[in-house]
């Protein structure tokens, strides 16, 4: 088993919070992590354990062991259960572990229910800081689903054919997606194709034959589900008219892949989005560890209309990072001249050009560097 790294933050909020919530697209291991802290577990997507919660509620809430409910979405009611049981001892800690995968619907009822008494978290695919270093070309190709491809090759692209098949069959109807199953595929493909572009509802909807509100309601539900990943442009103070309308990013690049028809890397390497995907990979990374350490941080992308642009800005309170990517391993100069004009522009205190170099050159305001490199700088 691959030890995840927000395990130990999970550990230590259970010492201060009666319950935690780790939310995150299916399969992405959450089950496995929950069950590595021992403790009673539920799987709330069976029928007889949620008879057995029901019906034994109280001897269970009563246990001095940690009680893990699984696709907690599953059973509304156990929320406002919940809450009951822990205003009853608020000086208990560690007693519940709640897993999910509709981030929308679960932070709904934690918003409703048990804001206050517990802490949540987001376990991501498979960050570069937890693989071996020789392994992260087959991350990017394969993605971080841990049954996608990075323990097993072979096991790519047939997982993320099964897993969308499954997700759109079967997950996102019972969850209340309203779309039939072929209209979500389509439109997972679409935004595969328009990976890392200004996003235009308008133009997708025409494509679908659904209207523009109806697209943008579909996204959400598959925002929700961790798929996707929507990046909003950063409005900075300047006197040049700025690209508002988001991005959209397949979050797994496996999954990416998969809906695009690649299935080795080389095939990968000849497309001419090739740059896009890399990029959306990097995001991700950057993004995921930062959730999994707990740092805050507010992700944008920044562009001009006459095509300054940054790929992402990060904001750290009083610091902002401009980080530009690049699938080279040899950047040019005009490369950091550019990161410099566009970071000029919205102010940033740090420039950051990541790229496939080896070495890296830091004079402590621009950095240019590889990925390991940024990850390590992010965890310092």
């Amino acid at each position: 088993m691959i030890r995840r790294k927000i395990s130990k933050n999970i550990r230590e909020e259970l010492q201060y919070y009666p319950a935690v919530t780790l939310l995150g697209p299916r399969q992405v291991g959450k089950t496995t992590l929950a069950k590595s802290l021992g403790g009673l577990y539920y799987d709330l997507e069976k029928e007889g354990d949620r008879n057995r919660v029901d019906i034994d509620w109280d001897s269970i809430v009563d246990q001095k062991k940690l009680v893990i409910f699984d696709e907690a979405q599953e059973c509304p009611w156990v929320f406002n259960r919940l809450r009951s049981a822990i205003d009853e001892d608020r000086n208990r800690h560690g007693r519940f572990l709640l897993l999910g995968s509709i981030s929308q619907w679960i932070m709904k009822q934690v918003t409703q229910s048990l804001a206050g008494r517990i802490a949540l978290f987001e376990l991501t695919p498979l960050l570069a800081t937890e693989i071996k270093p020789p392994q992260l070309d087959q991350l990017w190709l394969c993605g971080g689903y841990p049954k996608g491809g990075i323990q097993r090759l072979a096991a790519f692209p047939k997982w993320q054919n099964g897993y969308i098949s499954t997700l759109t069959e079967r997950d996102l109807p019972t969850w209340g997606l309203s779309a039939k199953p072929l209209l979500t595929q389509r439109l997972l493909r679409m935004l595969a194709v328009d990976h890392g572009q200004l996003w235009n509802a308008s133009r997708i909807g025409q494509s679908l034959g659904i209207n523009y509100s109806t697209v943008e309601g579909y996204t959400d539900w598959l925002e929700g589900a961790f798929i996707v990943r929507r990046l909003y442009s950063y409005h900075a103070n300047i006197g040049k008219r700025l690209r508002k309308r988001p991005k959209f990013y397949i979050r797994d690049s496996g999954l990416l892949h998969d809906l695009l028809n690649i299935s080795t890397r080389d095939g990968l390497l000849s497309q001419p989005w090739v740059g896009a995907s890399w990029e959306g990979f990097v995001i991700e990374q950057i993004i995921n560890t930062l959730t999994t350490i707990g740092r805050q941080c507010r992700p944008y992308y920044f562009r001009t209309s006459n095509g300054v642009e940054i790929d992402l800005v990060l904001e750290f309170g009083s610091e902002r990072w401009a980080i530009e990517i690049k699938l080279t391993s040899n950047p040019s100069k005009g490369d950091l001249q550019q990161l410099n004009k566009a970071a000029d522009m919205i102010g940033a205190t740090r420039r950051i050009l990541v790229s496939r170099m080896k070495r890296s050159a830091d004079s402590g305001t621009v950095l240019l560097c590889n990925l390991n490199r940024l990850l390590k700088e992010l965890t310092k």
